[in-house]
């Protein structure tokens, strides 16, 4: 059992003992010192946050735990209840609140939860903001609100309509082209609120709409994480439907992956490759995506005549350096599309429109659309954390083993080679080192993976 805390906020499994796992107790300490610190930073009498969950299990418990410290805090808020990432992103300055909080472990398996942590805008806190929040839970420097000055709750459900009525107006989104090509598509939601909004949105495209695991019962049916072991049902579904395509959502809708005609995986990496590139046809610019993307997006970006860079991994990193490249698009190779002419999250709503409406004019094939980008194949692998293991001595030893290459050490070790790259990471949200490499051939990347996953474990004494 865990509990990670990080300035990203606080993720772990839901049970147990307080302070090592994700247990009311902590719930409740974490939400109060984000409502701490939110009295503190907006220095306002009355405050408004904005809650919505996903589908997992604990979600009802999480949420009641939260909302209510919330308001114990003199805090108004206004309830979501289930709702998708971005959809909370969006309704916070549309509602003119002071905040919000997601209540979703993500990509992770059904007995996490965790709160992410938004401000005015809609956005991800900054490190140092997460940093104080820890400071004040560490410290337990609450101060709640006597009883004429308790918070109120006002029910919403009605913002993911909201939010797919905004994608569909877009300028980019053109509605009639996807009516017009008639797709049919198998959607997988894993059993979360994807299984309400991308439906919805697609149907309002004019799609054929195949469910699979679109009940939002917080049950996932398989590996909520989008990689292509996970996916066998839908790419089967996929091929035996005749369908176009299929889509992937994770439990909180902000990531995204396609399947193509075939069954065949489309590949996370590229999915935002492909947003980007249609992006950048219609709006030349800039784009932006973290250290552990495909290089294929700086390939396309240099096509449209754009400049790309590398932020360290993290959306918020991702968010910093888009906003000081003025990009056009940009996001993170784990199926995230960042569009800020929508919001700076996230976003596999506004994501799927811009593929369906690229596909559309393209009057391509899936499969087709794939092959016209530049082949790089991308090995992702991880080595579970011990106590034992000195992860910064690891990096240490690596960096020296490789200093004759290019090394970038502004997150984790980056070392690039002629045809290839690797990048070792700690993860933020659980207890591992991530590995990942690219090269010219899937074999290759693999090949690479594994050497040096061989060449940690020999330093570790593993």
């Amino acid at each position: 059992m865990t509990l990670i805390k990080s300035i990203s906020g606080i993720r772990g499994t839901i049970g147990g003992v307080v302070g090592e796992n994700l247990t009311p107790v902590d719930a409740v300490k974490f939400a109060a010192a984000y409502g701490t610190w939110l009295k503190n930073y907006s220095k306002k009498d009355k405050l408004i946050v904005v809650v919505g969950r996903d589908a997992r299990i604990s979600g009802p418990m999480i949420h009641n735990l939260v909302v209510n410290t919330l308001i114990g805090l003199g805090i108004d808020v206004i309830d979501l209840g289930l709702s998708t990432t971005p959809t909370v992103e969006i309704a916070v300055p549309l509602e003119l609140a002071d905040g919000g909080i997601i209540l979703t472990a993500s990509h992770n398996p059904k007995q996490w939860n965790a709160l992410k942590l938004l401000n005015e805008k809609g956005e991800f806190l900054n490190g140092a903001e997460g940093a104080k929040i820890l400071e004040i839970a560490e410290n337990e420097d609450f101060n709640f609100a006597e009883v004429d000055d308790l918070g109120e709750i006002t029910a919403n459900d009605a913002f993911m309509d909201i939010h797919v009525d905004e994608v569909l107006n877009m300028e980019l989104v053109d509605v009639e082209a996807v009516k017009a090509a008639k797709f049919k598509v198998v959607v997988d939601a894993v059993n979360s609120s994807g299984g309400i909004i991308i439906p919805k949105l697609l149907e309002l495209m004019g799609v054929e709409v195949v469910k699979l695991y679109c009940e939002p019962n917080g049950h996932f049916p398989h590996n909520p994480e989008p990689l292509k072991e996970h996916l066998t049902d839908i790419s089967e579904l996929v091929v035996k439907e005749k369908a176009d395509l299929g889509i992937v959502v994770d439990p909180d809708v902000d990531r995204l992956a396609f399947v193509s005609e075939d069954g065949e995986m489309f590949g996370e990496e590229y999915t935002l490759v492909a947003v980007a590139d249609y992006v950048l046809s219609k709006t030349p610019g800039n784009t932006v995506s973290n250290m552990s993307s495909s290089r294929a997006l700086r390939d396309v970006t240099v096509k449209h005549g754009g400049m790309y860079e590398a932020s360290a991994v993290g959306e918020v990193n991702v968010v910093e350096l888009m906003k000081k490249n003025n990009a056009i698009i940009g996001g993170e190779g784990n199926g995230g599309i960042i569009y800020p002419a929508s919001h700076y999250g996230r976003d596999s709503i506004v994501g799927a429109a811009l593929f369906l409406t690229h596909l559309a004019h393209k009057k391509m094939k899936v499969s087709e659309l794939r092959a016209s980008y530049p082949q790089y194949y991308m090995s992702k692998n991880k080595i579970e954390l011990t106590p034992q293991i000195d992860v910064d001595a690891i990096l240490s030893a690596m960096t020296e083993k490789y200093k004759s290459e290019q090394i970038t050490t502004i997150d984790g070790v980056k070392i690039d080679f002629a045809e290839n790259w690797v990048h070792l990471r700690k993860s933020n949200t659980e207890p591992i080192i991530r590995i990942y490499t690219e090269a010219a051939t899937q074999d290759l990347a693999d090949d690479l993976a594994q050497k040096i996953i061989n060449e940690i474990k020999a330093i570790a004494g593993i």
